[in-house]
């Protein structure tokens, strides 16, 4: 792997690694992978090396990926949820990070507000990774990148539509778009936009299509999201009547190119943003790309502890 630049590397957007990094980073989640499948085990990669998880906000995918992964890699994972620590309550965050970082090797943070993330960072004497907050979630898009290229190669070049909620995983796709080289399509309802200066930011990589059946023609790569996150639940009867005719359908597909893949970060709900017959279907690659938070974030670790592959 590539050697990271001196000094502590933090993830918390794919703007804090270059593309040739990330390009590497995805190589390398491949290989770990194909090494995992064929028997060929990488204990030693992390051996003695601790992470601590803080989750502020519950996940399956988040805690089984990371626990596992560094079982994997010969590390081991400490689960913090807000019942067993009060970060940033009574003693102040910035504290907090200090005494944490100083007796583990990595910390991943899945909260709601960014700025507790990027606080903790700034005190962080070891790496810092965002397991996802209201604003991004690189870890997954890092995931998504590496199934497209499983499948498909470099995506570089290649149509992103992104349909529904222009929240945190839109907003990542906003970034990925510009780190990754290809062209984003996003189709939402008035008033459930992006954040309007990482839009602009994106300049001509990026741009709003209200019209589904328009955003969706000749996509390489189509992508959706719940319509309801947790902590939106007092939202739902609402979101549900904006979002319904961004519902992902097989006549929506059918507007797009013919080997036109679909991914979604889970949890999903059939029959509301996308249907069974998509998410169940051919071009479904949503199983693989939940199993690939896995490998993707191996590699991730490997990268900020140990900068080149041993």
């Amino acid at each position: 792997m590539l050697k990271p630049t001196p000094g502590t590397r933090h993830f918390l957007s794919l703007f804090d690694l270059n593309r040739t990094e990330l390009q590497t980073i995805i190589r390398r989640a491949n290989e770990l992978k194909a090494q995992q499948q064929a028997g060929h085990t990488h204990t030693t990669l992390l051996t003695g090396k601790v992470l601590a998880m803080l989750f502020d906000k519950a996940s399956t995918r988040t805690r089984v990926s990371f626990e596992t992964g560094m079982a994997q890699l010969g590390g081991s994972a400490l689960f913090l949820s807000p019942r067993d620590i009060q970060l940033g309550r009574g003693e102040s965050l910035a504290d907090s990070a200090r005494v944490i970082s100083s007796m583990v090797d990595i910390v991943m943070i899945r909260t709601f507000e960014h700025a507790r993330v990027r606080t903790f960072a700034q005190h962080s004497q070891v790496p810092v990774i965002n397991g996802l907050t209201d604003w991004n979630h690189p870890c997954q898009l890092l995931a998504d990148m590496q199934t497209y290229a499983a499948h498909r190669g470099d995506i570089a070049g290649r149509i992103v539509t992104w349909i529904g909620d222009g929240n945190n995983m839109c907003h990542t796709y906003i970034e990925a778009a510009q780190q990754f080289g290809f062209q984003l399509r996003i189709a939402c309802p008035a008033g459930y936009e992006p954040d309007t200066e990482l839009l602009q930011s994106a300049g001509t990589s990026c741009q709003i299509v209200r019209n589904p059946q328009q955003a969706v023609v000749n996509a390489d790569l189509v992508v959706t999201d719940t319509w309801v996150s947790m902590g939106q639940e007092n939202t739902k009867t609402e979101r549900q009547a904006a979002f319904t005719p961004y519902k992902v359908t097989p006549a929506l597909l059918a507007e797009a190119a013919p080997d036109v893949l679909f991914m979604h970060c889970l949890p999903a709900y059939r029959g509301l943003e996308v249907s069974a017959e998509v998410l169940d279907g051919p071009h479904s690659v949503v199983w693989e790309e939940a199993e690939n938070r896995l490998h993707a974030q191996k590699a991730l670790l490997e990268f900020l502890l140990c900068g080149e592959q041993t």
